[in-house]
């Protein structure tokens, strides 16, 4: 188990890796654009431009199950850097990409390593600190990564200033490379002992396999050749014959492609047989076998249909894709499935016994409707201050959600000390009631109230603050209510529950929305006003996702016996 020496320093590096591949989740936004103009795709086509988000959300939503499982297996630490790593391989990719397959591939491997980083984390501060202490911290990894995907925006604009799309990834590859770089260092001084299920030899952080950096590189430079294909060097008589291709017109039958084959090749061979390798691929494929992958991607095919359903959609004219029917359908039949081989299994992925307590359930029910009523906030706040206040400047609308973000730290430490207390139910529900309130006092925003200060900022903190408070008793609850060798799965579960609540809340509140939109420029009021009255609308919605969500906790999350 890990030390208690010192607990703040991996908690901290941990949750600046969560807060950071959060930001990445929206950080496409404003960028957009000039991807879809590098691969020729014009900007009245949006909807061909979608797999860019969607894939990085399947790839966030869909593999969530499977890594926290590993993080059971292997260990916290461990998958949290694998997780790293990979994430700044799939940021390599997507700033490197020859077409727009390779982007939305390069897309998808971020969304596995940043997904990743979520359940790890929240699973090591339960290694960490004893059941009476978890909850602030739970709270402060869950408030950065609400934090970091509004901030992922406004990151992006910054850099697009000053630089080309692609600088926002390879960013991503020097933060992520120097927080993995970190996190082993603190894990050679923190740990006294290995994470239970990680048996690699115990070395220092400089003792590096510099044979399989070396191929890494190799890999690296040979493919940024091949996608870029300076023309510098095209021309040159010898080196200009490195794009030349032995057989076809492939770039991958040139001396570069071959090289970037055979330097993966040999890296993969590296890792399987050294004895300390860069990557200690022979543990992780013995990981996976004890992992049930067969589980894993019957609940990953459940998981991808919903993402692709809604995800995929018009929000502005639909509530789920066109062919979101038959994405629904296939989940349905893949979560038949995997019920079935639930029970069958002798090792399964998610052990329905782990999940048997009514606060463990009942903090993934829970999950679900604040995701509905976050996304609320998260997106249509922005919208309203761009319809009413700030109608040419994206920058000051974002800089509206401050406030309510601002809150959120502080809800959570409140609501982390307030669970000590009082219990895990009572301080989700007055968080939630709070939240509430605040979309409530939102509900009665006019075109004026942005203006002033005092009116939008008591919602703003108030509905922040009642996040903040129920976000820590609720992964509390579950932590506490499931056995600590299924903490990574566990938390996979809430976070995937948060994330398919906010996918389909903001289908439902603007559908909702939309209608109301329509019924007023029906009823003779102008375009400005209903869209006043489509922004009310889900507003109250998120109230009443907020109410349902309360009176839920009251419920559920209540446990006499461990109070």
């Amino acid at each position: 188990m890990t030390a208690r020496r010192r607990p703040s320093a991996l908690l901290a590096l941990a949750a600046a890796a969560v807060a950071f591949a959060a930001a990445d989740t929206y950080v496409v936004v404003l960028a957009l654009p000039d991807m879809m103009a590098t691969h020729q795709i014009p900007v009245t086509e949006l909807q061909r431009a979608a797999p860019i988000i969607s894939g990085f959300l399947l790839g966030y939503v869909a593999m969530l199950p499977l890594i926290g499982r590993l993080a059971d297996l292997r260990g916290r630490l461990p998958v949290l850097i694998l997780c790293l790593g990979i994430f700044a391989v799939g940021s390599f990719m997507t700033a490197f990409s020859g077409d727009f397959g390779s982007m939305v591939a390069g897309r998808f491997v971020q969304g596995v390593g940043g997904g990743g980083l979520v359940p790890a984390t929240l699973a090591l501060v339960a290694d960490l600190y004893p059941p009476s202490r978890r909850a602030v911290p739970l709270g402060v990894v869950s408030a950065v990564q609400e934090v970091g995907s509004v901030l992922g925006p406004l990151f992006g604009a910054v850099v697009l200033a000053l630089w080309f799309w692609q600088a926002i990834f390879l960013i991503n590859v020097v933060v992520a490379v120097t927080l993995l770089a970190l996190l082993k260092l603190a894990e050679t001084r923190v740990l006294t002992r290995r994470d239970p299920g990680f048996d690699a030899p115990s070395r220092g952080f400089w003792r590096v396999d510099w044979l399989g950096l070396a191929a890494l590189g190799l890999a690296g430079a040979s493919y940024v050749l091949l996608v870029l294909r300076p023309s510098s060097v095209q021309r040159d008589l010898f080196w200009g014959q490195l794009f030349i291709p032995y057989a076809g017109d492939s770039s991958w039958t040139t001396p570069l492609g071959l090289t970037v084959v055979g330097a993966l090749i040999a890296l993969l061979l590296r890792c399987w047989f050294a004895r300390r390798p860069l990557v200690d691929v022979q543990a992780w494929v013995g990981a996976l076998r004890q992992a049930d992958v067969v589980g894993a991607l019957l609940l990953a095919t459940v998981l991808g249909g919903i993402v692709l359903a809604f995800a995929t959609a018009e929000p502005a004219v639909q509530l789920f894709a066109p062919q979101g029917h038959w994405y629904l359908l296939g989940a349905g039949v893949a979560l038949v499935a995997l019920a079935v081989h639930l029970r069958r299994s002798q090792r399964p992925l998610v052990d329905p016994r782990s999940l048997r307590e009514r606060p463990a359930w009942g903090a993934l029910v829970v999950s679900f409707l604040v995701g509905a009523a976050l996304i609320a906030a998260l997106v249509d706040i922005p919208i309203f201050a761009r319809t009413t206040r700030y109608p040419e400047s994206q920058l000051m609308a974002a800089l509206v959600l401050v406030r309510f973000l601002a809150a959120l730290p502080l809800g959570a430490w409140l609501g982390g000390v307030a669970t000590r207390r009082f219990g895990a139910a009572w301080v989700a529900a007055t968080g939630l009631v709070a939240s509430a309130c605040g979309f409530a006092l939102m509900a009665r925003w006019d075109d004026s109230t942005l203006t002033g200060i005092a009116a939008p900022t008591a919602a703003l903190v108030l509905a922040g603050l009642g996040f903040g408070l129920a976000l820590a008793p609720v992964t509390a609850s579950l932590l506490a209510h499931t056995p600590a060798d299924t903490h990574g799965v566990s938390a996979a579960l809430a976070v995937v529950a948060r994330m398919v609540g906010m996918l389909v809340g903001l289908s439902a509140l603007t559908a909702i929305g939309l209608h109301r939109f329509h019924l007023a420029v029906e009823a003779g009021r102008s375009a400005a006003e209903a869209a006043l009255v489509q922004e009310q609308t889900v507003f109250t919605g998120a109230a009443v996702c907020c109410v349902a969500a309360a009176v839920t906790a009251l419920l559920v999350l209540r446990d006499r016996q461990r109070a």
